[in-house]
């Protein structure tokens, strides 16, 4: 007696008592559906032991169902799995509205859901999940407003952004000549990064230390790799992070 074939039948005929008399299938956790389970199995194994074949019928099809791309997958126990994808691809064949079909088909990953509502004609089912649509709807409006008004406030701080690094005249070839001509200081542990300055030719990257009159800068040119203090200058640090901010935006 093969026992796999003896537990998938049992399964199977499990699910199927359950639909017939009450229209849904409990989880396979649960007492309820474990009592059947063994009650099932006892009798595919008595089946099994006269070599009488099974007498259940299979819940889903051979073949699997047309899913589009972008379905969720679903969850639940694997034989409810297989039967609800079969449910929802039938569904959603029956429903035009492009949104309830995306939403539906991304949202309602639950196999219980799809097979407790199997037996509604589609009319019914509609106006059933009528009002969970038209939240989702109003709570997607919402967060494309916050996403709109969030995108227009970055663009508006990135002109502003622009605006004063043009006032400025901040560009990298004048900041690395402002780091050349600075005084020089001994090499002190590095801290937060201000900037980092690259051109083709040298790539300068600029820290704070734990003194507040000196800056750290790391540079490599071409193979040649060299680190240094130089006075710290307000005015270069603030606009070390503006052009820091601008590549940022970038």
């Amino acid at each position: 007696m093969d026992v796999k074939l003896v537990r998938e039948e049992a399964i199977e005929a499990t699910n199927r008592a359950f639909w017939d008399r009450s229209g849904f299938v409990p989880d396979e956790d649960s007492d309820e559906w474990e009592d059947e389970y063994r009650r099932q199995f006892d009798l595919a194994k008595k089946r099994h032991a006269t070599d009488r074949p099974a007498d259940t019928r299979p819940i889903v099809a051979a073949a699997p169902p047309e899913e589009e791309p972008g379905w969720a997958a679903l969850t639940g126990p694997p034989t409810q799995i297989r039967w609800a994808a079969a449910l929802r691809a039938d569904r959603l064949k029956e429903i035009r509205d492009s949104g309830i079909r995306e939403w539906l088909a991304t949202t309602w990953t639950r196999s219980k859901s799809w097979i407790d509502t199997s037996s509604l004609p589609t009319a019914t089912f509609l106006k059933r999940i009528e009002p969970h649509y038209v939240q989702h709807r109003r709570q997607a409006d919402e967060r494309a407003r916050q996403l709109s008004a969030e995108q227009q406030a970055k663009a508006a701080a990135a002109d502003e952004i622009r605006r004063q690094v043009e006032e400025a005249a901040i560009t990298v070839e004048g900041l690395i000549e402002l780091v050349d001509i600075a005084d020089r200081f001994p090499v002190l542990p590095i801290k937060a990064k201000l900037a980092e300055l690259d051109t083709a030719e040298r790539n300068l990257r600029v820290f704070e230390t734990e003194d507040p009159a000196v800056l750290m800068v790391l540079e490599k040119a071409g193979t040649s790799r060299g680190e240094y203090g130089i006075e710290r200058d307000e005015g270069l640090v603030a606009d070390l992070r503006l052009y820091a901010r601008v590549l940022e935006l970038w």
